[in-house]
């Protein structure tokens, strides 16, 4: 399916259109190709948009459209792909944790498919070996060279074949492109129950967008809690409905204990540790299932306004 060069082209058609993106773009010292989408450079709702579909390795589409009024009074963020496996899974899923000395992100984008050693990879069974490859990197600040030549040695690619794609969750591109995690989300939540993911076909989601927050951990606050009481998500498969009746009541985030206040004081309680928040949470609010060879449909789980609400507007 070659995501990393899909994403390469996405890339070169972003970089022509920078200074009306309001987006930078420079070779850092080892050679890599650095886009600035919040960092120094303003950003906006484009350029998240074009992120989120490049993080996407450019088999899925994101749009900002109208959100569901009863949830939100303002935009919400639409994603839809046929290739959610690969696109979701092998490049979109934010699971490359890339670290320097005074550096930290999370990498999303094809080049997982090539570098990331995630256990991941070897459940859903796909890799890339490209002479270029492309990353997303969730980070507050841009990534020195020895980041980049780390990337492009796990990836083993020359250095100047990476392009590093960069917005901190408190600017409008780095918005845009969480809460375009919809499908993403429920994919994973799938995959950890064990579900076939072979089996799904086609997804839909859509979150409300929420303001930019002033910092990037209320940001971090805010984007979850547009995908854990807000994401609406549909997935077509195929096979038959008892495996779908057995796994779809576990995907909703409303069945995690951790469920039922803002992300930012969940993370608060667990003293701002991640990992020790109850992983079941992690999913969108609502999923629906079409089955493609029986016809029928399923749907779990349910929106929270309220939180949403006290969430975007505190």
């Amino acid at each position: 399916m070659q995501l990393n060069r899909n994403a390469f082209r996405l890339c070169d058609l972003l970089a022509a259109r920078a200074e009306r993106l309001r987006i930078a773009v420079k070779r850092d010292e080892s050679g890599s190709r650095i886009f600035d989408c919040g960092v120094f450079s303003r950003g906006g709702l484009e350029a998240g948009r074009r992120l989120a579909e490049i993080c996407l390795a450019g088999v899925g589409h994101v749009e900002i459209v109208p959100a569901d009024p009863r949830l939100w009074d303002g935009a919400a963020v639409a994603v839809r792909t046929d290739q959610p496996l690969a696109g979701c899974m092998a490049s979109q899923y934010a699971g490359w944790q890339i670290a320097g000395k005074e550096f930290f992100a999370m990498g999303s984008g094809p080049m997982r498919a090539v570098g990331s050693r995630e256990s991941l990879f070897d459940q859903i069974g796909f890799r890339e070996h490209p002479k270029q490859v492309v990353g997303g990197l969730e980070a507050s600040s841009l990534p020195p060279s020895d980041v980049c030549a780390h990337i492009a040695e796990r990836c083993h690619v020359a250095e100047e074949n990476v392009t590093l794609l960069v917005a901190p969750t408190s600017s409008q591109a780095g918005t845009v492109q969480v809460v375009a995690r919809s499908i993403e989300t429920a994919m994973h939540q799938l995959l950890e129950l064990g579900f076939d993911l072979s089996r799904v076909k086609s997804g839909f989601g859509v979150a409300p967008l929420p303001p930019v927050a002033a910092n990037d951990l209320a940001g971090i606050g805010r984007t979850n809690d547009a995908i854990l009481y807000g994401a609406q998500v549909t997935l077509w498969v195929d096979g038959d409905d008892e495996a779908v009746q057995e796994f779809g009541p576990r995907v909703p985030s409303s069945v995690s204990d951790d469920y039922g206040e803002p992300f930012a004081a969940i993370f608060e309680r667990y003293h701002r540790e991640f990992y020790k928040i109850d992983p079941s949470l992690f999913s969108p609010a609502v999923i629906t299932f079409h089955n493609l060879d029986t016809g029928r449909t399923f749907r779990y789980g349910h929106t929270d306004p309220e939180i949403l609400r006290g969430s975007f507007l505190s």
